[in-house]
């Protein structure tokens, strides 16, 4: 046989998993794949008999593309529910939509142009078409990603089963006592002309002016103030502080700390009341340098006095209030209960005699109570107000600042407070039980049950109206006689019926006398004749009680869930208003444990936006580069903080997928011949390398295990890295390549290493499954059939478990110190090979200068040595120095010489040996060689 086909009775890899991956083109036909296969459906089935766990998907808005955010949350969602079916879990996963609520509406009042005043009905129409319309669009981009779901029974918020539920949600909490109406300060958008809850509340940076205003002294209970040196109380003032002007005409008290130290300040010919502690700062915005305290006295001292209003007919009572606060301004705070929630508190529970004024409609336009400011924007009224306070002398001081504001989540415009008629829902009275509930949540990080706690505490009511249309109608009737409101449960069950059986649009088609049952009264005066509510609910109170239709009326889950997951803004958002309506319904809270992930930014750390045109879409990660390394990136993030990404990241990933695919296609190459079902070689007949590199998969199974179960996919995704770079690609793969080309098709040795290579890759392609489901099920497809697994996908298989009688403590110890000694052989070559001693590593003979304990510390011998650092010979020498000093630490001493290999190179292995030419009938070939061939 000539020299040139001795190629051909090598094992060369045969493979037809191609090296380049072209993801944006195969993906779309495996979605549709999986959709024609049922892949969902069969997976179910499958787990049919195991434990069961349980999510809850917190539904998107329906009103718009997906974007990153969307597209990382539903794939940090998919990771979790694929790995739980593959690790001895039945996973279902309900995708779901919120399609009610102010995003929706305003978006399809711009896209159809019809104006908000034509018919409800015909509103409703258009916001329901537009909702479905993008509940189809990201159903789509969602199953592009790979997410495995329900997708052809999704909940919708929309739906007339699921609005009759809520309704019912609402009836208990209603007929317990949590529901109340009122007349509260609450968030107020004058551009969406709504009121708004706190999770729908964004804050930005405003400058405005602070300004400080004088509050005449009319009575300071006699002579208080003037004890204190006050001479004359028509140059005495009470010096207030706001950031708000043009809340000024709805002042009607002047709040001061009781506990506090206030004085009397003497300047300029004038008297000033301020807290001790904050003179110096006001004195320095006033520019007045010269001034003298005269008297001090405790904040209680000072209530009841009067002063008056600046600059309308009317008084200010001087009250004491415990939210006062020392932070900044005088220490007498501006008090309009019209337009906040303490001022409203302290006035309603302890100054009766103090009414509420709202000088603000509902376009933010100042109204009669304004007096000469009557019809100017809040805006306009801020410069209005300050320039008559300055002609009447009563403006203290005024400075420029940068304040954080509250702003529309939707329209982004600043909002005012405004006290109006509202329903809300008591969380006083369920603050404890939910504070005690949230005390038994699983929090993943940590910190998220000291924010839920901090967050519920701090709330005393939640604003469940919304004065607009597309939402679900608050079931709610008025009698027509004497104007109070009816709900008991014969009428939420009625309005339930209703909407169960044609929507909630029938609750403005249908008459409230038709609606209720016959005879129903008025309890209060006995009229029979009622109107319906015209607000809609919150809709933070919609998907807030999704997991009464979606888990408690499927009898195939259950409840309380396991897992919530969202982003770190739904601690004021959906969690919570689940949490609240559940401890409020069922007395429990409806999640054991809640997971959140932060904000996607750009490679600076900078929140995406058009303006900065930093924005990447999912479409464009999809089609450039495919969904598996979108996911990749989210799998490769520490999501718990803020989520960066970037071309330059994008690419940095695509190169770790690159590794990680040519790891699995060099294995599927030496597998052509392999036949799991008969070729497997038992444990106790491998190599002690095969053995070393299944140790090494079962520290990666463990591992990925905790990772996953942790919901750490970076952990997992570092581990599957470095596992097929350093200890794959790097050394086993390296090495055994001489035994799978080599060797006998047949033999012991190569089906050793075949068996090792296999069960690897079949182990670490179902742990890649939950993070790239479109390379897994590529790779499983090429993968030997074996009747040990379903071949139809990798996501009828379970996760690996460890492989037993592989290793012990010792065994790992040895091969740590084999790889140390092969190091510093790898910088002898590289150093030889820099001399030009050397080209490639096999024309190379080690020499290595070790001590005589040397065999005590490595058991391998000279072949071995040779086959572990490639190279065509080691010597083992007890005497002696070598040019290269090595550096491991188990030997006393240890050098190293490289010189060129003796003899002639074997066409047929690429090594060096003296023993070429010996064999008569392939005298070109080394005598291993000649043996294998024959």
């Amino acid at each position: 046989m000539s020299e040139q086909d001795y190629s051909k009775t090598l094992n060369l890899p045969k493979t037809d998993f191609s090296m380049r991956a072209g993801l944006p083109q195969k993906e779309p036909g495996m979605v549709e794949k999986w959709e024609e296969e049922k892949l969902y459906q069969r997976l179910l089935e499958k787990n049919q008999d195991k434990p069961l766990y349980v999510f809850h998907d917190g539904p998107p808005y329906a009103n718009g593309d997906i974007h990153l955010g969307t597209a990382l949350n539903k794939v940090l969602k998919d990771i979790i529910i694929r790995y739980k079916n593959l690790n001895g879990f039945k996973a279902p996963y309900i995708p779901g939509w919120d399609t009610h609520g102010l995003p929706i509406e305003l978006k399809a009042l711009k896209k159809t142009g019809v104006s908000r005043d034509i018919p409800p009905v015909e509103l409703r129409k258009h916001c329901r078409e537009f909702a479905l319309h993008y509940v189809d669009v990201q159903r789509e981009q969602f199953k592009r990603l790979g997410v495995i779901g329900d997708w052809d029974n999704p909940y919708l918020t929309l739906n007339p089963a699921f609005e009759a539920r809520q309704v019912e949600v609402f009836g208990a909490m209603a007929n317990k006592g949590y529901i109340y109406k009122g007349l509260k300060p609450v968030y107020w958008c004058p551009t969406c002309d709504t009121a708004l809850a706190e999770a729908e509340i964004e804050y930005a940076e405003d400058p405005c002016h602070s300004i400080y205003v004088k509050f005449n002294v009319i009575d300071d209970q006699g002579g208080k103030l003037e004890a204190l040196g006050a001479k004359d109380l028509s140059k005495t003032y009470f010096v207030i502080w706001t950031t708000t002007t043009w809340t000024l005409p709805g002042n009607l008290a002047i709040c001061v700390g009781p506990a506090f130290e206030y004085c009397v300040v003497s300047a300029n010919g004038e008297y000033y009341v301020m807290a001790k502690e904050l003179v110096e700062a006001s004195m320095k915005a006033a520019k007045i340098g010269s001034y003298e305290i005269l008297g001090t006295c405790p904040g209680s001292e000072l209530e009841y006095m009067r002063c008056r209003h600046p600059f309308i007919e009317r008084d200010s009572l001087v009250i004491v209030g415990d939210h006062v606060t020392l932070e900044s301004g005088t220490g007498c705070v501006h008090t309009a209960p019209g337009h906040g929630v303490e001022d409203f508190d302290v006035c309603a529970q302890h100054y009766p005699e103090i009414k509420v004024i709202v000088p603000v409609d509902h376009e933010g336009k100042m109204t009669e109570l304004a007096g000469e400011f009557q019809g100017l924007t809040t805006d306009q009224a801020n410069k209005a107000i300050a320039q008559k306070l300055e002609e009447l002398h009563a403006l203290f001081a005024i400075e420029k600042i940068i304040h954080q504001y509250p702003h529309c989540w939707r329209c982004k415009d600043p909002i005012i407070f405004r006290a109006t008629e509202q329903w809300f829902c008591s969380i006083d009275d369920i603050k404890e039980q939910t504070i005690e509930a949230i005390n038994g949540i699983e929090f993943i990080p940590p910190w998220g049950q000291g924010r839920m706690t901090n967050m519920v505490r701090d709330r005393s009511d939640w604003c469940i109206s919304r004065q607009r249309t597309w939402g679900v109608p608050i079931p709610i009737f008025y009698c027509k006689n004497c104007g109070k409101y009816h709900v008991d449960e014969s009428s939420i069950q009625a309005v339930s019926d209703l909407f169960r059986a044609k929507g909630s649009d029938a609750w403005y088609t249908t008459d409230a006398g038709e609606i209720l049952p016959a005879g129903t009264k008025c309890k209060y005066c006995g009229a029979e004749e009622f109107v319906k509510e015209t607000d809609i609910m919150d809709v933070w109170f919609d998907s807030g009680t999704t997991y009464a239709s979606v888990i408690l009326d499927n009898p195939e889950m259950r409840w309380p869930v396991d897992l919530y997951l969202e982003g770190t803004d739904q601690y004021r958002g959906w969690f919570q208003s689940s949490l609240l309506t559940s401890i409020a319904w069922k007395g429990k809270a409806p999640y054991k444990a809640v997971c959140t992930h932060g904000w996607v930014v750009d490679g600076d750390g900078r929140k995406q936006s058009k303006s900065l045109g930093n924005g990447i879409e999912p479409s464009e990660i999809n089609d450039k580069y495919g969904a598996d390394i979108l996911r990749l990136w989210v799998a490769s993030s520490d999501y718990h903080a803020d989520i960066r990404i970037s071309n330059d990241i994008l690419k940095q990933l695509s190169e770790v997928y690159r590794k990680v695919r040519n790891t699995a296609r060099y294995i599927l190459g030496n597998l052509f011949d392999f036949d799991p079902n008969k070729d497997i070689v038992p444990v106790d007949q491998l190599t002690d390398l095969d053995k070393w590199a299944l140790a090494r998969f079962n520290e990666l199974i463990k591992t990925a295990t905790g990772g996953y179960d942790r919901f750490e996919f970076h952990i997992v995704y570092h581990a599957l890295h470095n596992f097929c770079t350093i200890d794959m690609s790097n050394f086993y793969l390296d090495v055994i390549k001489d035994r799978l080309y080599v060797e006998a098709p047949g033999s012991l040795v190569r089906r050793a290493a075949q068996t090792t290579i296999y069960t690897i890759l079949r182990g670490l392609d179902v742990i890649l499954a939950p993070l790239i489901p479109f390379t897994a099920e590529e790779i499983w497809s090429f993968l030997p059939e074996d009747t040990n697994y379903d071949s139809s996908s990798v996501m009828f298989n379970q996760m690996p478990v460890c492989i037993d009688n592989v290793s012990d403590e010792a065994f790992m110890e040895k091969w740590n110190r084999i790889h140390m000694l092969r190091d510093d052989v790898l910088k002898a070559l590289e150093s030889a090979r820099n001399a030009k001693v050397i080209g490639k590593s096999l024309e190379a003979k080690v020499v290595l200068y070790v001590p005589d304990d040397f065999a005590a510390h490595i058991d391998l011998d000279e072949t071995d040595l040779a086959t572990i650092c490639i190279v065509s010979q080691v010597e083992i020498r007890t005497d002696g120095k070598g040019s290269f000093q090595g550096t491991v630490p188990f030997l006393s001493s240890f050098s190293i010489d490289v010189t060129r290999a003796s003899g002639k190179p074997c066409p047929r292995c690429w090594t060096y040996s003296d023993t070429v030419g010996q064999d008569e009938r392939h005298p070109t070939l080394c005598t291993r060689c000649a043996g294998i061939i024959g």
